[in-house]
């Protein structure tokens, strides 16, 4: 994985000056550039309704396969208008031959990270980082073991051992197949840096503010665990997007970030 630097966000996209940081021990980083909020909405007027109530507190936002499947490209070329960054939450899995094909159809709408599944295997992901070298892709993250996952239901899945020993199964494999990076849950980003380098991009979902209810998700941190752990971003929804005062939430995971550089 290449050495990153500071994230530049900027009206105007241009994928190929997009770098994203690893961990920086001086803690400089701009926690701004590090919270991507999810918009797992059913509708584009939902969306853009939360991103205005966020409005200056957030450069980032996730559109997942909810909102993809509803409002397409058009919601990506919303957010990149008003000079937000778009991390692109398909989580592709299939065929290689398939997934290079959506990796060359989305290239270009915008998008500056894309997802898919490491546990396509080698050949897939190889299949989508050539198909991600083309200019104006976006970034590919390997998906490798889902948060809400627990070590119960890998095993019904056929997987044997702990989540744990799986996602570093799958970001080895995943960085053999030159994928940019990885997402993986808080409780095992540690152990993914440290077997990845300070270069590796590790996005962190799951994330919890201390209190906050874990709804469907299994493998859990607080904002400033996952920082202190090795994070490089963080991926957060229902506890920003189904706040009270939305705006109040994200500043005040922001804050907590900041406690972590």
């Amino acid at each position: 994985m290449e050495a990153a630097t500071e994230i530049q966000p900027s009206s105007e996209h241009s994928q190929q000056e997009l770098t994203i940081a690893g961990p920086d021990p001086q803690g400089r980083r701009d926690p701004l550039d590090r919270l991507i909020v999810a918009l797992d909405f059913p509708s584009a007027e939902a969306a853009m309704d939360m991103v205005d109530q966020l409005q200056g507190t957030c450069r980032w936002f996730k559109v997942g396969m909810e909102l993809y499947y509803a409002a397409g490209n058009s919601v990506i070329e919303r957010l990149r208008e008003r000079g937000f960054e778009v991390f692109l939450d398909l989580k592709l899995h299939d065929i290689p031959n398939t997934v290079a094909g959506a990796v060359r159809s989305v290239a270009g709408v915008g998008a500056s990270l894309l997802t898919i599944h490491a546990g396509g295997g080698e050949r897939m992901m190889r299949a989508a980082a050539e198909a991600a070298s083309a200019p104006n892709a976006p970034r590919l993250l390997a998906i490798t073991v889902l948060t809400s996952m627990d070590t119960a239901e890998l095993s019904a899945v056929g997987v044997t051992g702990t989540p744990a020993a799986q996602v570093l199964r799958l970001a080895r494999l995943a960085q053999t197949a030159g994928i940019d990076g990885l997402v993986c849950s808080a409780e095992e980003v540690a152990a993914v840096r440290e077997a990845m380098g300070p270069a590796a991009l590790l996005v962190t979902p799951g994330i919890r503010p201390a209190a906050a209810d874990v709804g469907d998700q299994s493998r859990v941190a607080t904002p400033a665990q996952a920082i202190a752990r090795g994070a490089s971003m963080l991926v957060v929804g229902r506890p920003i997007t189904q706040a009270a005062d939305p705006a109040k939430a994200a500043l005040a995971i922001l804050a907590e970030m900041r406690t972590a550089n």
